[in-house]
């Protein structure tokens, strides 16, 4: 086939002329030739897995039916080189354009990837199934792809309270092979390794060996602020040889995951999105937040409702999930309560699903409780629906299901339930009924920090000066700023371990100088608030109850 030649009309020509312009030719390669055509592989008895990595020896061949010398540019500015078949190596990973050219009739290009090469870490399988701490003994195997055979060194960095076969406290190895190793630490244990193959650096590698307890513990799940959701084993009575440090599920925690919460086998994460705060969405179109399900080991991740692109008040804040309905309900910013079955997955939130009570079908609406009223975390106690509010009436505003009203209201009579803490901010609060008394926190600078009264003094408490009753604050504490005024996150759940009256809580400080931010809990045996983490920004926790080994 002879090279083809594009003859453009001369009044084309005419107006590039006078316009200045210069039409350029296109290039004979731009236009498709089935003519040509070229195939690569890897040569396959180099005894490595992934093709086309850097080093390893591809061959090109051309498949061309157009007869002519072959000519190839490997994208790479190395040489062009001529022939039918041949044999290149790339030395930087990379995409390239891979150009052969058929002389007198034209040319081909194709895209290669090439990978760099990476050391991949493999745990053997042992028995039982959990790597239990200071018992169970993991070993390793590694693949190191080497297509030119060169020298590889190997240095293991071991995470802290690692031992070897006879007990001795191993921090790293250069052995291929470190033998069998145990771990005297609860939770993800990150062994590290770096790979010098023929005197380069590789990425490095590592791999992370999720540890359990010797016996069955409750799991705490908690969101980290721009970080992953974590878990903790709950272990009274620590040995002084064993340390508990937190697993990371490899998930992320959203933008804003205020609350999160637990129910059979999975964890359900309500993230705010970005808008937490007052925006003026006109468009309705701001809204990002969303409930997401995570099994408890964080293996499966499932969109449960998303409200993106929505209106941004209807983002997810709040939650109760009611275990004998199989339902979760959920808070947007200041509008009502939504709910949704536990089986329900990847739904969209429309504004027009309908809230199973707004804020104005109740009759704390205009009688102490005014419209737009911003809400905190909900529950519900031997029957009766608790509800936190922080703006335009503030308290926790108690009703019955029988008190909400089908139509708006616009001067009610209160429900008989009645308000607790009528003039006072709470953030978040739980409920410990067996014990009788409620845990909550108050952001307000003058009386900050964790509280904790008995059911019955509860009634009684209306204002600032009444929580300065002696024995009522038990840890002050400076709010962090995050959010607008009237509307701070500060600590957004409380979680109660029914089982011996611990709450625990996830703190930001304000003042750095006073108390870390971190993972808190609240210890009945001492009245005392302790921390659990130190240094970690925390914003919903909550508990698993049902007692394993792992999670």
């Amino acid at each position: 086939m002879k090279k083809q030649k594009f003859i453009f009309p001369i009044v084309l020509l005419l107006i590039a002329t006078i316009t200045g312009c210069i039409a350029n030719e296109p290039l004979i390669e731009d236009f498709p030739n089935e003519n040509i055509s070229f195939k690569y592989s890897v040569i396959k008895t180099e005894g490595y897995r992934l093709d086309y990595l850097v080093g390893a020896n591809i061959q090109f061949v051309n498949l061309s039916v157009a007869k002519g010398a072959a000519t190839w540019d490997f994208g790479d500015n190395t040489p062009l080189v001529t022939g039918d078949t041949i044999y290149h190596k790339f030395p930087v990973a990379g995409t390239y354009v891979i150009k052969l050219t058929i002389a007198e009739e034209g040319a081909l290009k194709k895209n290669i990837l090439v990978s760099d090469i990476a050391t991949y870490i493999y745990l053997s399988p042992f028995a039982g199934g959990v790597c239990e701490v200071k018992s169970t003994a993991v070993h390793f195997t590694l693949e190191t792809p080497n297509p030119e055979q060169l020298p590889i060194v190997y240095k293991w960095i071991f995470p802290d309270g690692t031992i070897d076969t006879n007990g001795a406290l191993i921090t790293e190895s250069a052995l291929a092979d470190p033998g069998s190793l145990k771990f005297t630490s609860v939770g993800s244990q990150k062994v590290r390794l770096q790979t010098l193959l023929g005197g380069r650096l590789l990425e490095e590698s590592y791999i992370n060996v999720q540890v359990g307890y010797t016996t069955a513990v409750k799991t705490l799940y908690y969101a980290v602020k721009g970080g992953n959701i974590m878990a903790y084993k709950i272990i009274k009575n620590l040995p002084s040889d064993i340390k508990n440090s937190p697993f990371d599920l490899g998930v992320k925690s959203g933008q804003h995951a205020f609350n999160i919460l637990f129910n059979d086998t999975s964890l359900y994460v309500l993230d705010a999105g970005k808008q937490f705060n007052y925006t003026n969405d006109v468009d309705g179109n701001l809204g990002d937040g969303k409930i997401s399900v995570i099994s408890k080991d964080g293996s499966i991740v499932e969109t449960m409702i998303s409200n993106v692109g929505g209106t941004a008040f209807n983002d997810p804040f709040w939650g109760y999930i009611e275990p004998s309905e199989k339902t979760l309900y959920f808070s947007d910013r200041n509008t009502g309560i939504r709910k949704i079955t536990l089986d329900k997955r990847n739904q969209s939130l429309s504004p027009t699903d309908p809230y199973w009570v707004q804020n104005d079908r109740l009759g704390y609406y205009n009688n102490g409780w005014g419209y737009g009223a911003i809400t905190s975390n909900f529950t519900k106690v031997n029957g009766v629906w608790w509800w936190g509010k922080t703006y335009t009436g503030v308290g926790i505003f108690r009703f019955n299901e029988s008190d909400i009203s089908n139509v708006a209201i616009t001067v009610g009579t209160r429900p008989s339930a009645g308000i607790l803490f009528p003039d006072i901010y709470v953030k978040s609060f739980v409920v410990d009924a067996s014990r009788g008394f409620v845990y909550f926190t108050v952001r307000d600078d003058a009386v900050a920090g964790f509280y904790k009264v008995t059911l019955a003094d509860a009634e009684n408490i209306r204002t600032f000066d009444d929580l300065k009753v002696a024995g009522r604050l038990i840890q002050a504490l400076t709010p962090d700023t995050e959010g607008s005024s009237g509307e701070y996150v500060y600590i957004t759940q409380l979680a109660l371990d029914a089982e011996d009256g611990s709450v625990y809580f996830g703190y930001r400080t304000g003042d750095v100088t006073k108390v870390a931010s971190g993972l808190k809990r609240y210890n009945p045996t001492t009245n005392k608030v302790e921390s659990v983490i130190d240094g970690v920004e925390v914003y919903g926790v909550t508990i698993n109850n049902t007692k394993s080994k792992l999670f």
